[in-house]
C-alpha cells in the first residue's frame, strides 16, 4: 500500500513547471517574473517541524522579509530608472533647445533670402533700364554717325597705285565722266571736299586694294552720283569698281547679315535692294516690299 500510495503522489510540479520569461525593465534591467518570485518564496519559506509544530522563523517573519527585499529591490531598480528619464529629459531639453535656435537661425536666413531676392529683382530691373539707354544711346550715335555720312560716297574696287593714291580728287572727277557725264553736262557741282582711302593704314596681308571715301560738297550730287551707279555697273579705265553710300561700320555689318538673303532674292529675280539704315527691299509683283 505504501508503495502504491508513493507512485500514486503527483511528481514535483516544480520540475516540471516552466520558469516565467524574464521582465526586460527600462534600459535594459532585467528582474525576475512574479511566478518565479512565488516559487522562491514557497522554497525558501519555513517548513513546520513534525515534533511540537514550531519553527525557527515563523511564516510572517518569512513573509516581512521577503517583502522588504522586493522593496529595496524595487526601490533600487526605480532610482536607476529615474536616472535613466532625468539624462534622457536633460537630453531632449539640450535637443528642443538647439532645434528652436535652429529654426530661428532657418527664419532669419529665408528672410535674408528674401531681401536678397528683391535686390536682385531691383538690380535686374536697373540693369535692363541701362541696357536699353545703352541700346538707344548706341543706335543714336550711329545714327548720328550715319547722318554726318549722307554727303560721302564709298568707291570699292579702285586700285591701291602710288599715281592713283596722289591724286584721288582727280580720280573722281575722271570716274564721273566715264560713268555719268550727264551730270557734269547739267552743271551739276561735283567739287569734293577731300577723299582718302581707308582704312589709314594698309594692311600687308590684304590683297584687295582699300576703300575711297569721297565727301561731296552737294548732297544732290551725291545722290545723283549714287543713283547712276544702282542702275549699272561704274568703270575706272575699264576696271569695274563700285559706288556705295558711305555709312558708320555698325550699319555695314548689319547689311551684311543680309547677304545671302540679298543673293537668294536675286537669283528669284525680285530686284532686292536695302535701304537706309539696313531694310531690305525687293520687288515683287510689281511693287517694292
Amino acid at each position: 500500500m505504501a508503495n502504491s500510495t508513493e507512485a500514486q503522489k503527483p511528481q514535483n510540479t516544480k520540475k516540471n513547471k516552466k520558469k516565467g520569461a524574464t521582465l526586460d525593465t527600462f534600459y535594459g534591467a532585467k528582474i525576475q517574473n512574479t511566478e518565479e518570485i512565488e516559487e522562491d518564496i514557497q522554497e525558501n519559506a519555513p517548513k513546520p517541524s513534525k515534533g511540537n509544530g514550531n519553527s525557527p522563523q515563523t511564516h510572517e517573519e518569512f513573509e516581512s522579509e521577503m517583502t522588504k527585499k522586493m522593496e529595496a529591490f524595487w526601490e533600487e531598480k526605480w532610482e536607476i530608472m529615474q536616472k535613466k528619464f532625468m539624462h534622457l529629459q536633460n537630453q531632449f531639453d539640450q535637443t528642443e533647445k538647439e532645434n528652436q535656435a535652429l529654426k530661428a537661425r532657418i527664419r532669419q536666413l529665408e528672410g535674408n533670402d528674401r531681401v536678397k531676392e528683391q535686390e536682385l529683382i531691383k538690380q535686374s530691373q536697373n540693369t535692363k533700364k541701362l541696357e536699353e539707354n545703352i541700346k538707344y544711346l548706341t543706335d543714336k550715335v550711329t545714327d548720328l554717325e550715319n547722318r554726318g555720312r549722307r554727303d560721302n560716297l564709298r568707291i570699292i574696287g579702285l586700285p591701291e597705285k602710288p599715281e592713283i593714291n596722289t591724286k584721288l580728287d582727280i580720280v573722281i572727277q575722271d570716274i564721273i565722266k566715264e560713268n555719268c557725264p550727264e551730270i557734269l553736262e547739267q552743271g551739276g557741282n561735283t567739287a569734293t571736299d577731300r577723299a582718302h582711302r581707308t582704312p589709314s593704314t594698309l594692311n600687308p596681308q590684304k590683297t584687295t586694294p582699300r576703300n575711297v571715301i569721297a565727301k561731296f560738297q552737294s548732297s544732290q550730287t551725291k545722290e545723283k552720283i549714287l543713283q547712276e551707279a544702282r542702275k549699272r555697273q561704274f568703270r575706272y579705265k575699264g576696271m569695274p569698281i563700285r559706288v556705295t553710300q558711305d555709312l558708320a561700320s555698325s550699319t555695314l555689318n548689319d547689311r551684311k547679315a543680309w547677304n545671302m538673303i540679298f543673293r537668294k532674292a536675286r537669283e528669284l529675280g525680285l530686284q532686292p535692294r536695302i535701304s537706309y539704315p539696313a531694310k531690305l527691299t525687293i520687288y515683287f509683283q510689281g511693287i517694292f516690299e
